[in-house]
């Protein structure tokens, strides 16, 4: 399938400014990008689906460019938002340029004949000055059309919380990245998220309005929802972030694992580079045996292993079957930290370990247990373990050596009831 094809089988294009997009990417050799506002040092799964495709595209043979907004940064899109965002510091928006960029180089392919460009706004509009800005940029844009803009009158309106004219202009600014890239990259197609539609169109004005007889496009990709109409990449704890340092790959393969029946499918085709075929099978898994829930290890498989690397996807697959009584060889403190975050725990001092306590008589005065005389029924039962080994005898003393990696002692009755043993040095 051309890529055109390719991405409407996955269901990723929602808009396009010309309907002949799909023939044209067929015959021609593009080059496209996609901006990304640093307004975190990292970027999270709700901007996964335009980097990949992005890598979609060169995969058939296209350029991408991806744009981190080093200077529209500063300013802050008011797409999708009801309120103003809270401005951020020049030192603030370069840290998290530096972010973005070290994660997207991971993402798409920089060699090659069509290999990725990675630029940042802040290397052209930090030269304009405000009246130059206002007399070449400014003139070509109404104030009648931008104020008619979704993004806009959801502020305007009775929900909004007005807009300054910082945010107003954003849309000025983002379209003189598309005139920039066009005249120095050749670029003539713009991505981006579907709130990203006017936007785009305003750029491809621009560049129709100072570069006579210039074509350009613009596409946009469906914003990600889940069956159930709630946002997609949102935890308890919050976004899912693409760092490990903000969310760890345990966690991020966790999060894949979980996705509901109902939207495994669509996410197998937004989000991996899996076959017609072999996504067809899954499909058919789910629909025959949800509850082995194939598709959705293979999802948290290629999803993970695309962002963290093989490794890290190993890890993550072995803590999550700890979870379920499998071994705990190889796990270090933080991965096993993140596995049991939720199991309760009780505290106790670290000399408790050198005082020859049998283990049973812990657990009775932690609570863990009733009494010693249930733990007991427990180990005889062979459904009491420790680190997820079976105890077998009930005069086993609970020492230094019996610890696992960050000096905690897991705790399981039975088959999922877990609770922590952690020890302090007072």
């Amino acid at each position: 399938m051309s890529v055109f094809e390719t991405l409407q089988w996955r269901g990723l294009v929602n808009q396009v400014t010309h309907e002949d997009l799909g023939a044209r990417l067929a015959q021609e050799r593009f080059t496209l990008y996609c901006g990304f506002d640093p307004t975190a040092d990292s970027l999270h799964i709700g901007h996964l689906l335009p980097v990949l495709v992005l890598r979609h595209f060169q995969l058939h043979g296209h350029r991408p460019i991806a744009l981190v907004g080093g200077a529209t940064g500063l300013i802050g899109d008011p797409s999708g938002k009801t309120g103003e965002r809270q401005l951020l510091s020049r030192e603030q928006v370069a840290a998290n340029v530096e972010g973005q960029r070290q994660q997207l180089a991971r993402l798409l392919d920089f060699e090659g004949a069509n290999g990725a460009v990675m630029a940042n706004n802040a290397n052209w509009l930090g030269q304009w000055s405000l009246l130059d800005f206002l007399r070449d940029i400014g003139k070509h844009f109404s104030v009648n059309v931008m104020l008619s803009r979704d993004s806009v009158q959801q502020r305007l309106g009775g929900q909004g919380q007005g807009m300054s004219y910082t945010e107003f202009s954003y849309s000025l600014l983002q379209s003189c990245d598309y005139l920039h890239l066009h005249d120095a990259e050749g670029c003539k197609l713009q991505i981006g998220g579907s709130d990203q539609w006017g936007n785009i169109v305003a750029g491809m004005d621009l560049v129709r309005r100072l570069r006579e007889g210039a074509e350009t496009f613009g596409m946009t990709v469906p914003l990600v929802l889940k069956a159930d109409g709630g946002k997609f990449g949102k935890t308890e704890s919050g976004a899912v972030w693409l760092d490990p340092r903000r969310t760890s790959p345990y966690k991020f393969y966790q999060f894949w694992i979980n996705t509901a029946d109902a939207d495994v499918v669509k996410f197998l085709k937004y989000f991996t580079f899996l076959e017609q075929d072999a996504i067809a099978a899954l499909a058919d898994a789910a629909e025959t045996a949800p509850e082995k829930r194939e598709a959705q290890r293979a999802l948290a498989r290629e999803v993970t292993r695309l962002i963290h690397g093989e490794e890290e996807l190993e890890r993550a697959e072995k803590a999550s079957q700890a979870l379920f009584g499998g071994g705990l060889g190889g796990l270090d403190a933080a991965t096993l930290a993140d596995v049991f975050s939720e199991a309760p725990s009780s505290e106790l001092p670290r000399a408790a370990l050198n005082a020859s306590r049998p283990l049973v008589e812990v657990l009775a005065d932690c609570g863990v247990v009733k009494s010693k005389g249930e733990a007991r029924r427990l180990i005889q039962n062979g459904g009491l373990y420790l680190n997820n080994e079976r105890v077998d005898s009930d005069s086993l003393q609970l020492t230094e050596a019996a610890l696992a990696p960050g000096g905690v002692a897991i705790i399981r009755k039975g088959k999922k009831q877990y609770h922590l043993l952690k020890f302090t040095e007072n």
